[in-house]
Protein backbone atom coordinates (compact mmCIF):
# COMPACT_ATOMS: atom_id res chain seq x y z
CA UNK A 1 0.00 0.00 0.00
CA UNK A 2 1.39 3.20 -0.88
CA UNK A 3 0.94 7.08 0.60
CA UNK A 4 -2.14 7.45 -1.04
CA UNK A 5 -3.94 4.96 0.82
CA UNK A 6 -2.95 6.61 3.76
CA UNK A 7 -3.97 9.84 2.64
CA UNK A 8 -7.62 8.54 1.69
CA UNK A 9 -8.43 7.44 5.06
CA UNK A 10 -7.77 10.78 6.39
CA UNK A 11 -9.25 13.44 4.23
CA UNK A 12 -12.21 13.27 5.46
CA UNK A 13 -11.23 14.45 8.75
CA UNK A 14 -8.93 16.83 7.02
CA UNK A 15 -12.01 18.43 5.22
CA UNK A 16 -13.58 18.71 8.00
CA UNK A 17 -11.27 21.29 9.40
CA UNK A 18 -11.98 24.10 6.50
CA UNK A 19 -15.66 24.45 7.80
CA UNK A 20 -16.54 23.86 11.30
CA UNK A 21 -19.51 26.07 11.19
CA UNK A 22 -21.53 24.41 8.63
CA UNK A 23 -23.51 27.81 7.81
CA UNK A 24 -24.42 28.14 11.76
CA UNK A 25 -25.94 24.90 12.07
CA UNK A 26 -25.16 22.33 15.23
CA UNK A 27 -23.87 19.32 13.44
CA UNK A 28 -24.18 15.90 15.02
CA UNK A 29 -21.80 14.80 17.41
CA UNK A 30 -20.58 11.94 15.60
CA UNK A 31 -21.75 12.70 12.13
CA UNK A 32 -17.80 12.59 10.56
CA UNK A 33 -16.69 9.37 12.82
CA UNK A 34 -19.56 8.08 10.54
CA UNK A 35 -18.91 9.70 7.37
CA UNK A 36 -14.78 8.75 7.97
CA UNK A 37 -16.49 4.50 8.77
CA UNK A 38 -18.16 4.63 5.06
CA UNK A 39 -15.08 5.93 3.46
CA UNK A 40 -12.01 4.22 5.27
CA UNK A 41 -11.48 1.49 2.43
CA UNK A 42 -8.46 -0.23 3.88
CA UNK A 43 -7.09 -1.25 0.06
CA UNK A 44 -7.36 1.74 -2.22
CA UNK A 45 -4.26 1.56 -3.96
CA UNK A 46 -1.81 -1.57 -4.08
CA UNK A 47 1.18 -2.07 -6.25
CA UNK A 48 2.02 -4.74 -8.12
CA UNK A 49 3.91 -7.54 -7.48
CA UNK A 50 3.49 -7.88 -3.49
CA UNK A 51 2.67 -10.20 -0.91
CA UNK A 52 0.69 -9.83 2.10
CA UNK A 53 -0.13 -12.00 5.28
CA UNK A 54 -3.37 -11.33 7.16
CA UNK A 55 -4.11 -12.48 10.75
CA UNK A 56 -7.40 -12.51 12.49
CA UNK A 57 -7.61 -12.49 16.09
CA UNK A 58 -10.73 -12.88 18.28
CA UNK A 59 -10.37 -10.77 21.78
CA UNK A 60 -12.70 -9.41 23.98
CA UNK A 61 -13.16 -5.49 23.25
CA UNK A 62 -11.55 -4.84 26.36
CA UNK A 63 -8.49 -5.69 24.77
CA UNK A 64 -8.26 -2.67 22.85
CA UNK A 65 -6.18 -0.53 24.76
CA UNK A 66 -3.63 -3.71 25.24
CA UNK A 67 -3.40 -3.95 21.68
CA UNK A 68 -2.97 -0.05 20.91
CA UNK A 69 -0.68 -0.16 23.63
CA UNK A 70 1.60 -2.83 21.97
CA UNK A 71 1.44 -1.06 18.64
CA UNK A 72 2.58 1.86 20.42
CA UNK A 73 5.63 0.07 21.60
CA UNK A 74 6.15 -1.52 17.75
CA UNK A 75 5.67 2.13 16.68
CA UNK A 76 8.58 3.54 19.52
CA UNK A 77 10.98 0.95 18.33
CA UNK A 78 11.17 2.18 14.54
CA UNK A 79 10.60 5.85 16.00
CA UNK A 80 7.83 6.68 14.21
CA UNK A 81 3.92 8.16 15.69
CA UNK A 82 1.88 5.85 17.58
CA UNK A 83 -1.85 5.92 17.60
CA UNK A 84 -3.72 7.76 19.84
CA UNK A 85 -6.06 6.05 22.08
CA UNK A 86 -9.38 6.49 19.98
CA UNK A 87 -8.01 5.22 17.03
CA UNK A 88 -9.74 1.60 16.18
CA UNK A 89 -7.83 1.20 12.88
CA UNK A 90 -3.98 2.27 12.41
CA UNK A 91 -1.73 2.15 9.30
CA UNK A 92 2.26 2.92 10.07
CA UNK A 93 5.15 1.86 7.92
CA UNK A 94 7.69 -0.51 10.02
CA UNK A 95 11.31 -0.63 7.79
CA UNK A 96 10.13 -2.37 4.58
CA UNK A 97 6.37 -3.31 5.06
CA UNK A 98 3.56 -1.73 6.47
CA UNK A 99 1.53 -2.68 9.25
CA UNK A 100 -2.26 -2.29 9.28
CA UNK A 101 -4.38 -2.86 12.42
CA UNK A 102 -8.28 -2.39 12.47
CA UNK A 103 -10.47 -3.35 15.29
CA UNK A 104 -13.90 -5.04 14.64
CA UNK A 105 -17.14 -5.89 17.36
CA UNK A 106 -15.20 -9.48 18.19
CA UNK A 107 -11.64 -9.65 16.82
CA UNK A 108 -9.02 -7.68 15.38
CA UNK A 109 -6.75 -7.97 11.78
CA UNK A 110 -3.58 -7.61 11.29
CA UNK A 111 -2.47 -6.93 7.71
CA UNK A 112 1.31 -7.14 6.96
CA UNK A 113 2.33 -5.72 3.29
CA UNK A 114 5.46 -5.79 1.42
CA UNK A 115 5.82 -4.60 -2.39
CA UNK A 116 8.32 -5.82 -4.55
CA UNK A 117 9.53 -9.12 -6.89
CA UNK A 118 9.35 -12.33 -5.88
CA UNK A 119 10.28 -15.70 -7.13
CA UNK A 120 8.59 -18.32 -5.13
CA UNK A 121 5.18 -17.11 -3.37
CA UNK A 122 3.92 -17.88 0.19
CA UNK A 123 8.70 -18.35 0.93
CA UNK A 124 9.02 -15.51 2.36
CA UNK A 125 5.74 -13.88 3.62
CA UNK A 126 6.21 -10.30 5.16
CA UNK A 127 4.84 -11.26 8.51
CA UNK A 128 8.11 -12.54 9.36
CA UNK A 129 9.12 -9.03 9.03
CA UNK A 130 7.49 -8.67 12.53
CA UNK A 131 9.88 -9.26 15.71
CA UNK A 132 8.48 -12.71 16.91
CA UNK A 133 8.37 -11.77 20.21
CA UNK A 134 5.96 -8.99 19.65
CA UNK A 135 3.24 -11.24 17.46
CA UNK A 136 3.35 -13.84 20.59
CA UNK A 137 2.13 -10.96 22.73
CA UNK A 138 -0.54 -9.63 20.87
CA UNK A 139 -4.03 -10.86 22.90
CA UNK A 140 -6.42 -12.89 21.29
CA UNK A 141 -6.69 -16.08 19.30
CA UNK A 142 -5.97 -16.92 15.78
CA UNK A 143 -8.81 -17.30 13.69
CA UNK A 144 -7.56 -16.46 10.02
CA UNK A 145 -3.99 -16.43 8.81
CA UNK A 146 -3.63 -15.96 4.73
CA UNK A 147 -0.69 -15.21 3.11
CA UNK A 148 -1.45 -13.72 -0.28
CA UNK A 149 1.00 -13.56 -3.19
CA UNK A 150 0.02 -11.09 -5.64
CA UNK A 151 2.22 -11.73 -9.24
CA UNK A 152 2.44 -9.03 -12.17
CA UNK A 153 0.97 -8.98 -15.55
CA UNK A 154 4.11 -9.17 -17.00
CA UNK A 155 5.19 -12.58 -15.42
CA UNK A 156 3.66 -15.78 -17.05
CA UNK A 157 1.42 -17.67 -15.50
CA UNK A 158 2.22 -20.30 -13.28
CA UNK A 159 1.80 -23.73 -14.76
CA UNK A 160 -0.20 -26.43 -12.83
CA UNK A 161 3.06 -28.19 -11.48
CA UNK A 162 4.42 -25.20 -10.19
CA UNK A 163 0.55 -24.68 -8.67
CA UNK A 164 0.94 -27.85 -7.26
CA UNK A 165 3.98 -27.37 -5.80
CA UNK A 166 2.69 -24.04 -4.30
CA UNK A 167 -0.29 -25.26 -2.44
CA UNK A 168 2.08 -28.75 -0.81
CA UNK A 169 -0.14 -30.61 -3.83
CA UNK A 170 -3.50 -30.44 -2.25
CA UNK A 171 -6.31 -29.69 -5.00
CA UNK A 172 -6.68 -26.48 -5.99
CA UNK A 173 -9.25 -24.57 -6.93
CA UNK A 174 -9.54 -21.20 -8.84
CA UNK A 175 -11.11 -18.92 -10.90
CA UNK A 176 -11.18 -15.77 -13.21
CA UNK A 177 -12.10 -12.69 -11.20
CA UNK A 178 -13.10 -9.19 -11.91
CA UNK A 179 -14.28 -9.85 -15.43
CA UNK A 180 -11.75 -11.51 -16.10
CA UNK A 181 -9.08 -9.06 -15.22
CA UNK A 182 -7.54 -11.60 -12.65
CA UNK A 183 -6.58 -15.18 -12.00
CA UNK A 184 -7.04 -16.14 -8.37
CA UNK A 185 -5.75 -19.65 -6.93
CA UNK A 186 -6.41 -21.21 -3.61
CA UNK A 187 -6.40 -24.73 -1.86
CA UNK A 188 -8.27 -23.82 0.98
CA UNK A 189 -6.08 -25.48 3.21
CA UNK A 190 -3.85 -24.96 6.63
CA UNK A 191 -0.17 -25.01 5.79
CA UNK A 192 2.84 -26.17 7.79
CA UNK A 193 3.28 -22.34 8.60
CA UNK A 194 -0.12 -22.12 10.12
CA UNK A 195 -1.59 -19.51 7.05
CA UNK A 196 -3.60 -20.18 4.34
CA UNK A 197 -2.76 -19.36 0.75
CA UNK A 198 -4.00 -17.24 -2.16
CA UNK A 199 -2.23 -16.59 -5.33
CA UNK A 200 -3.36 -13.70 -7.79
CA UNK A 201 -2.43 -13.10 -11.26
CA UNK A 202 -3.23 -9.90 -13.04
CA UNK A 203 -4.42 -10.14 -16.10
CA UNK A 204 -5.70 -6.52 -16.40
CA UNK A 205 -6.29 -5.30 -13.45
CA UNK A 206 -6.50 -1.52 -12.86
CA UNK A 207 -5.14 0.15 -9.67
CA UNK A 208 -8.08 0.50 -7.47
CA UNK A 209 -9.45 -3.20 -8.40
CA UNK A 210 -6.29 -4.45 -6.87
CA UNK A 211 -7.34 -3.45 -3.87
CA UNK A 212 -11.02 -4.10 -3.82
CA UNK A 213 -9.98 -7.74 -5.03
CA UNK A 214 -7.59 -8.08 -1.86
CA UNK A 215 -10.31 -7.02 0.58
CA UNK A 216 -13.03 -8.94 -0.81
CA UNK A 217 -10.90 -11.99 -0.63
CA UNK A 218 -9.58 -11.19 2.84
CA UNK A 219 -13.46 -10.45 4.03
CA UNK A 220 -14.52 -13.88 2.33
CA UNK A 221 -11.67 -15.75 4.78
CA UNK A 222 -12.81 -13.93 7.31
CA UNK A 223 -16.48 -13.88 7.41
CA UNK A 224 -16.95 -17.75 6.19
CA UNK A 225 -14.71 -18.65 9.51
CA UNK A 226 -17.35 -16.29 11.70
CA UNK A 227 -19.83 -17.92 10.28
CA UNK A 228 -18.92 -21.34 11.03
CA UNK A 229 -17.69 -20.43 14.46
CA UNK A 230 -21.06 -22.44 15.97
CA UNK A 231 -20.77 -25.35 14.58
CA UNK A 232 -18.46 -26.63 17.12
CA UNK A 233 -21.31 -25.74 19.52
CA UNK A 234 -23.98 -27.16 17.32
CA UNK A 235 -22.90 -30.36 17.09
CA UNK A 236 -22.31 -30.11 21.08
CA UNK A 237 -26.24 -28.81 21.37
CA UNK A 238 -27.26 -31.78 19.16
CA UNK A 239 -27.30 -34.94 21.81
CA UNK A 240 -28.89 -32.39 24.38
CA UNK A 241 -31.85 -31.46 22.20
CA UNK A 242 -32.17 -34.83 21.84
CA UNK A 243 -32.17 -36.12 25.46
CA UNK A 244 -34.48 -32.88 26.20
CA UNK A 245 -36.89 -33.76 23.32
CA UNK A 246 -36.86 -37.32 24.96
CA UNK A 247 -38.00 -35.72 28.40
CA UNK A 248 -40.51 -33.82 26.94
CA UNK A 249 -41.77 -37.39 25.19
CA UNK A 250 -41.54 -38.99 29.04
CA UNK A 251 -43.83 -36.00 30.37
CA UNK A 252 -46.47 -35.71 28.24
CA UNK A 253 -47.00 -39.53 28.90
CA UNK A 254 -46.94 -39.64 32.42
CA UNK A 255 -50.27 -40.78 34.34
CA UNK A 256 -51.86 -38.11 36.68
CA UNK A 257 -54.00 -39.59 39.07
CA UNK A 258 -54.07 -36.41 41.76
CA UNK A 259 -53.40 -32.63 42.11
CA UNK A 260 -49.97 -33.57 43.61
CA UNK A 261 -48.56 -35.64 40.67
CA UNK A 262 -49.80 -32.56 38.15
CA UNK A 263 -48.15 -30.44 40.39
CA UNK A 264 -44.76 -32.24 40.49
CA UNK A 265 -44.83 -32.44 36.68
CA UNK A 266 -45.20 -28.90 35.97
CA UNK A 267 -42.25 -28.23 38.42
CA UNK A 268 -40.18 -30.95 36.07
CA UNK A 269 -41.78 -28.94 32.85
CA UNK A 270 -40.43 -25.58 34.16
CA UNK A 271 -36.77 -27.07 35.36
CA UNK A 272 -37.18 -28.42 31.26
CA UNK A 273 -38.08 -24.87 30.08
CA UNK A 274 -35.67 -23.30 32.35
CA UNK A 275 -32.68 -25.68 30.85
CA UNK A 276 -33.96 -25.21 27.42
CA UNK A 277 -33.82 -21.02 27.56
CA UNK A 278 -30.45 -21.58 29.31
CA UNK A 279 -29.28 -23.21 25.91
CA UNK A 280 -31.14 -20.58 23.57
CA UNK A 281 -29.66 -17.52 25.82
CA UNK A 282 -26.00 -18.73 25.37
CA UNK A 283 -26.72 -19.67 21.47
CA UNK A 284 -29.25 -16.80 19.63
CA UNK A 285 -26.73 -14.17 19.65
CA UNK A 286 -24.18 -16.61 17.56
CA UNK A 287 -26.63 -18.02 15.36
CA UNK A 288 -27.86 -14.60 14.40
CA UNK A 289 -23.85 -13.09 14.10
CA UNK A 290 -23.48 -16.21 12.02
CA UNK A 291 -26.22 -15.54 9.50
CA UNK A 292 -25.01 -12.04 9.32
CA UNK A 293 -21.40 -13.48 8.33
CA UNK A 294 -23.17 -15.67 5.74
CA UNK A 295 -24.85 -13.26 4.12
CA UNK A 296 -21.40 -10.75 3.44
CA UNK A 297 -19.84 -14.15 2.30
CA UNK A 298 -22.60 -14.75 -0.56
CA UNK A 299 -22.30 -11.02 -1.08
CA UNK A 300 -18.52 -10.86 -1.53
CA UNK A 301 -18.51 -14.12 -3.88
CA UNK A 302 -21.04 -12.49 -5.80
CA UNK A 303 -18.69 -8.78 -5.85
CA UNK A 304 -15.71 -11.76 -8.00
CA UNK A 305 -17.59 -11.87 -11.05
CA UNK A 306 -15.91 -15.45 -11.26
CA UNK A 307 -15.79 -17.27 -14.59
CA UNK A 308 -14.69 -20.53 -14.91
CA UNK A 309 -10.83 -21.65 -15.51
CA UNK A 310 -11.31 -25.08 -17.44
CA UNK A 311 -10.66 -27.80 -14.90
CA UNK A 312 -10.51 -26.12 -11.50
CA UNK A 313 -13.85 -25.73 -9.17
CA UNK A 314 -14.50 -22.06 -8.94
CA UNK A 315 -14.31 -20.54 -5.58
CA UNK A 316 -18.38 -19.89 -5.39
CA UNK A 317 -18.70 -23.70 -5.89
CA UNK A 318 -16.15 -24.56 -2.95
CA UNK A 319 -17.01 -21.51 -0.33
CA UNK A 320 -21.24 -22.01 -1.37
CA UNK A 321 -21.06 -26.25 -1.36
CA UNK A 322 -19.14 -26.47 2.13
CA UNK A 323 -20.09 -23.62 3.56
CA UNK A 324 -23.82 -23.44 3.02
CA UNK A 325 -23.75 -27.37 4.88
CA UNK A 326 -22.26 -26.17 7.90
CA UNK A 327 -24.96 -23.29 7.90
CA UNK A 328 -28.01 -25.76 7.68
CA UNK A 329 -26.47 -27.57 10.10
CA UNK A 330 -26.47 -24.56 12.55
CA UNK A 331 -30.06 -23.08 10.82
CA UNK A 332 -31.12 -26.77 11.91
CA UNK A 333 -30.27 -27.09 15.62
CA UNK A 334 -31.22 -23.47 15.96
CA UNK A 335 -34.84 -23.95 14.58
CA UNK A 336 -35.02 -27.30 16.86
CA UNK A 337 -34.20 -25.38 19.77
CA UNK A 338 -36.94 -22.99 19.18
CA UNK A 339 -39.30 -25.66 18.46
CA UNK A 340 -38.66 -27.63 21.64
CA UNK A 341 -38.81 -23.91 23.41
CA UNK A 342 -42.19 -23.77 21.85
CA UNK A 343 -43.00 -27.37 22.86
CA UNK A 344 -42.30 -27.10 26.19
CA UNK A 345 -44.20 -23.48 26.93
CA UNK A 346 -47.31 -25.22 25.53
CA UNK A 347 -47.28 -28.43 27.76
CA UNK A 348 -46.62 -25.90 30.33
CA UNK A 349 -49.47 -24.17 29.44
CA UNK A 350 -51.69 -26.97 29.59
CA UNK A 351 -50.58 -28.42 32.48
CA UNK A 352 -51.14 -25.23 34.29
CA UNK A 353 -54.48 -25.10 32.74
CA UNK A 354 -54.78 -28.68 34.10
CA UNK A 355 -53.54 -27.85 37.68
CA UNK A 356 -55.61 -24.98 37.75
CA UNK A 357 -59.25 -26.67 36.52
CA UNK A 358 -57.92 -29.12 39.91
CA UNK A 359 -57.95 -26.42 42.26
CA UNK A 360 -61.28 -24.44 41.19
CA UNK A 361 -62.88 -27.89 41.31
CA UNK A 362 -61.18 -28.86 44.78
CA UNK A 363 -61.86 -24.67 45.95
CA UNK A 364 -65.61 -25.29 44.73
CA UNK A 365 -66.23 -28.30 46.47
CA UNK A 366 -64.63 -26.67 49.48
CA UNK A 367 -66.95 -23.92 49.47
CA UNK A 368 -70.13 -25.94 48.79
CA UNK A 369 -68.94 -27.72 51.85
CA UNK A 370 -68.53 -24.30 53.89
CA UNK A 371 -72.09 -23.48 52.28
CA UNK A 372 -73.71 -26.65 54.10
CA UNK A 373 -72.21 -26.13 57.29
CA UNK A 374 -73.79 -22.16 56.79
CA UNK A 375 -76.90 -24.23 56.40
CA UNK A 376 -76.39 -26.30 59.56
CA UNK A 377 -75.12 -23.33 61.53
CA UNK A 378 -78.09 -21.34 61.13
CA UNK A 379 -80.29 -24.45 61.72
CA UNK A 380 -78.52 -24.54 64.84
CA UNK A 381 -78.99 -20.81 65.54
CA UNK A 382 -82.54 -20.85 64.52
CA UNK A 383 -82.93 -23.83 67.16
CA UNK A 384 -81.09 -21.85 70.16
CA UNK A 385 -82.95 -19.05 69.28
CA UNK A 386 -85.97 -20.29 69.77
CA UNK A 387 -84.81 -22.14 73.01
CA UNK A 388 -83.42 -18.38 74.10
CA UNK A 389 -86.99 -17.28 73.13
CA UNK A 390 -87.98 -20.18 76.15
CA UNK A 391 -85.16 -19.28 78.85
CA UNK A 392 -85.44 -15.38 78.44
CA UNK A 393 -89.26 -15.75 78.68
CA UNK A 394 -89.02 -18.12 81.69
CA UNK A 395 -86.75 -15.43 83.60
CA UNK A 396 -88.65 -12.37 82.73
CA UNK A 397 -91.83 -14.46 84.40
CA UNK A 398 -90.00 -15.21 87.40
CA UNK A 399 -89.22 -11.48 87.38
CA UNK A 400 -92.94 -10.66 87.08
CA UNK A 401 -94.05 -13.50 89.59
CA UNK A 402 -91.22 -11.56 92.18
CA UNK A 403 -92.62 -8.30 91.42
CA UNK A 404 -96.12 -9.62 91.83
CA UNK A 405 -95.67 -10.89 95.74
CA UNK A 406 -94.22 -7.81 96.88
CA UNK A 407 -96.83 -6.09 95.40
CA UNK A 408 -99.20 -8.54 97.83
CA UNK A 409 -96.82 -8.25 100.89
CA UNK A 410 -97.52 -3.98 100.58
CA UNK A 411 -101.19 -5.25 101.29
CA UNK A 412 -102.68 -5.47 98.15
CA UNK A 413 -105.16 -7.85 97.15
CA UNK A 414 -104.10 -9.93 94.18
CA UNK A 415 -103.86 -12.98 92.63
CA UNK A 416 -100.36 -13.38 91.94
CA UNK A 417 -100.38 -16.96 90.43
CA UNK A 418 -103.75 -15.49 87.82
CA UNK A 419 -102.12 -12.46 86.96
CA UNK A 420 -98.50 -14.85 86.05
CA UNK A 421 -100.28 -17.33 83.91
CA UNK A 422 -102.34 -14.32 81.84
CA UNK A 423 -98.36 -13.19 81.32
CA UNK A 424 -97.09 -16.39 79.83
CA UNK A 425 -98.57 -15.60 75.80
CA UNK A 426 -97.89 -11.83 76.79
CA UNK A 427 -94.37 -12.37 77.79
CA UNK A 428 -93.51 -15.04 75.04
CA UNK A 429 -95.11 -13.03 72.16
CA UNK A 430 -92.88 -9.86 73.38
CA UNK A 431 -89.27 -11.49 73.71
CA UNK A 432 -90.01 -13.66 70.44
CA UNK A 433 -90.79 -10.69 68.65
CA UNK A 434 -87.98 -8.41 70.19
CA UNK A 435 -85.45 -11.55 69.16
CA UNK A 436 -86.39 -11.38 65.94
CA UNK A 437 -85.74 -7.76 65.51
CA UNK A 438 -82.18 -7.89 66.81
CA UNK A 439 -81.75 -10.67 64.82
CA UNK A 440 -83.15 -8.66 61.15
CA UNK A 441 -81.16 -5.47 62.62
CA UNK A 442 -77.68 -7.58 62.32
CA UNK A 443 -78.23 -9.44 59.37
CA UNK A 444 -79.07 -5.51 57.85
CA UNK A 445 -76.13 -4.14 59.28
CA UNK A 446 -74.19 -7.30 58.24
CA UNK A 447 -75.43 -6.63 54.53
CA UNK A 448 -74.85 -3.50 53.67
CA UNK A 449 -71.22 -4.35 54.79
Amino acid sequence: MNADSSRSRTSVHQNVSISEDLLGIAQYDQRMELYSELNAIAYEFLAIPAQLSHLVLLSDRQSVSLERKLLGELCDQHNVTPPNCHNNEFTVTIGEVQLIWERHTEYSTYTVYQTGVFEVPFEQPPVRRLPRKWLASLPGEVLVATHIALDDRSRPKRSLNELAQLFSSNTVIGSKVAGGSASVWSDNQIHKDGFGRILIHDDNLRSRQVGRLVQRLLEIETYRMLAMLPLPMTRDMIPKLAQADHRLAMLRNAELSNINDEQQLLEELTTLAAEIEVLSAQTSHRYNASRAYYDIVKLRIKELREARIEGLQMLQEFMIQRLSSAMGTCELVHSKLENLSLHVARASELLRTRVDISMEAQIRDLLKSMDDRAHVQLRLQETVEGLSVVVLSYYLLGLIGYGLKAIKATGYMINVELITGIAIPIVITGVFFAVRGIRSLVSRRHQKK
